[in-house]
């Protein structure tokens, strides 16, 4: 099968993507709202950008009444939000916290999350994430009504569980023990499952 995208819907663009784009990694991102409670949302269209600065990307779209998404509102409100990585335990709790709700209600309490200390951040991390990130909004592109953000990682936290050493002596995140969430199309995700190791060439 051959498809032209020029033949294509933004819906059926969208679609396709996500269920060829696969896996990819989700941002779970947490930010807060106007009232200081903290908005919990996941995003898909997220991975890493640069390494001098470390830098991230956050594509974030419109509602589907075309209001602009509290997640967009609050980093570009209050500059600073935590990316999570969530596991395979936290895949229901994830896919719940993308239900539209008003902006003055947290998914965190809704969902009954618990909340601990971020070093380096003001805000609050999901204490039962393996691997999360103290962002802080850099800037932002318009791609017709797609928000690009760019932000700097500013502070990392790794659970000791996935924290081990390479040949070298190096940090290795230990990807089984991540066991981290790939998503796929629709409502379907990708575990880490078996780890193939290729050695790379001089």
């Amino acid at each position: 099968m051959h498809i032209d995208m020029s033949d294509l819907s933004p819906a059926q663009t969208y679609a396709t993507m996500t269920q060829t784009v696969i896996p990819r990694p989700v941002a779970w991102v947490l930010s807060e709202n106007e009232n200081g409670s903290y908005n919990l949302a996941p995003f898909s269209y997220f991975n890493a950008l640069t390494s001098d600065p470390p830098m991230i990307m956050l594509s974030i779209g419109r509602e589907p009444d075309g209001s602009i998404k509290d997640t967009h509102i609050n980093i570009e409100a209050r500059k600073n939000f935590v990316v999570h990585i969530a596991h395979r335990e936290m895949a229901e709790a994830m896919t719940l916290s993308s239900a539209s709700m008003p902006p003055e209600v947290s998914e965190v309490d809704e969902l009954g999350l618990e909340l601990t200390s971020m070093p380096g951040s003001d805000l609050p991390r999901l204490a039962d994430c393996r691997i999360a990130y103290a962002c802080e909004f850099s800037e932002i592109k318009m791609i017709k009504t797609q928000a690009i953000f760019f932000a700097e990682l500013k502070h990392l936290y790794l659970d000791d569980a996935v924290v081990g050493s390479d040949a070298k002596g190096r940090l290795a995140v230990k990807a089984d023990s991540a066991d981290p969430i790939g998503r796929l199309g629709g409502g379907e995700y990708f575990g880490a499952g078996e780890i193939i190791f290729v050695k790379r060439p001089a």
